[in-house]
């Protein structure tokens, strides 16, 4: 089955920056566009950053400039760059994949597990 699975959260201090992976695994023909979420802790979860297959992105008005989401279509893997952070970027980070294709044919919507991201001195 498929798998995104994020990883390089961790602990940065303001103004610092950290790149985000997420790497999708499992019988996988076509990932259409790959997300990044955020939720931080008494917050809804927020869309921050999308990218198509084309490579043509989107942006959160709250991260424009400051991150930048990329993918490597034959790694299978998504990222997002972050800089410039700031304390209230402080969020548990969620890879998707709302419309990705199987290579049994099935459309499914796929999360990762999340990856936290502290930003504090």
């Amino acid at each position: 089955q498929v798998q995104l699975v994020e990883s390089g959260g961790g602990l940065v201090q303001p103004g610092g920056s950290l790149r985000l992976s997420c790497a999708a695994s499992g019988s996988i023909y076509r990932i259409n566009t790959m997300n990044w979420y955020r939720q931080a802790a008494g917050k809804e979860r927020e869309l921050v950053a999308s990218i198509a297959r084309d490579g043509s992105t989107n942006y959160a008005d709250s991260v424009k400039g400051r991150f930048s989401i990329s993918r490597d279509n034959a790694k299978k893997t998504a990222y997002l760059q972050m800089n410039s952070l700031k304390p209230e970027d402080t969020a548990v980070y969620y890879c998707n994949a709302p419309d990705l294709s199987t290579s049994f044919f099935t459309q499914v919507e796929v999360w990762g597990q999340g990856t936290l991201v502290t930003v504090s001195s």
